[in-house]
């Protein structure tokens, strides 16, 4: 599979920062809370990540495809879940996923604050699958931090291992900090706390799917 001819890789700080400017623009002229974090998941998908990593054997097992997945995993009003916002990727079933708080890896950057690569989640124990269709190789996660509330944080994954790579950290960090923005000014603590509890709820235990 050829990764898609119209997605160009960061290749330089003056690529990262013209990125930022369109797909931030975009992200402030959108219509909506949701459809700005989606705007911003979706540069995500069409510009970070190494796109010749899944040709590389050992990266992708077999049964495996080269795909990716990105969006928002936002706190819930009571602060008991991340619910999946402006999904990309993702299975419809799962639109609205909620991962219990201190579930996984969004639970540590909930907790510690802090931005998180994991470039093979192979070699990290507590890697957890929330993902209803397969188990991801590779993952970044960028907090959304307003004001010195925790909002949220920005993810994307891939499934074939070492794709996510130092440089493609700092490229999402920089779309968190626009997609904060977004959030804000589009009135999204307000939009979330209107349709909490979400009617088409998929809920996910602490330890992943079986937990």
């Amino acid at each position: 599979m050829s990764p898609d001819p119209r997605t160009v890789p960061i290749d330089g700080p003056a690529h990262l920062l013209a990125l930022v400017e369109t797909a931030g623009q975009a992200a402030l002229d959108a219509p909506d809370a949701e459809s700005s974090i989606r705007v911003l998941a979706q540069a995500c998908i069409d510009h970070l990540g190494d796109r010749e990593a899944y040709l590389r054997p050992g990266n992708l097992r077999d049964g495996e495809r080269h795909y990716f997945i990105a969006g928002a995993f936002m706190v819930t009003p009571d602060r008991q879940h991340h619910m999946l916002v402006g999904s990309i990727g993702f299975p419809p079933e799962q639109e609205r996923l909620m991962v219990p708080i201190d579930g996984g890896h969004p639970g540590h950057v909930h907790a510690t604050r802090t931005k998180l690569i994991l470039e093979n989640t192979d070699e990290h124990g507590a890697f957890r699958q929330y993902l209803k269709s397969s188990r991801m190789g590779s993952a970044l996660f960028a907090p959304m931090i307003w004001q010195g509330e925790f909002h949220g944080q920005l993810i994307m994954a891939a499934q074939a291992r070492h794709t996510m790579r130092p440089e493609d950290l700092a490229g999402i960090v920089a779309l968190s900090k626009v997609a904060t923005g977004a959030w804000m000014a589009h009135g999204g603590p307000g939009w979330l706390k209107g349709m909490c509890p979400p009617a088409n709820a998929f809920y996910v235990g602490k330890e992943g799917l079986e937990g």
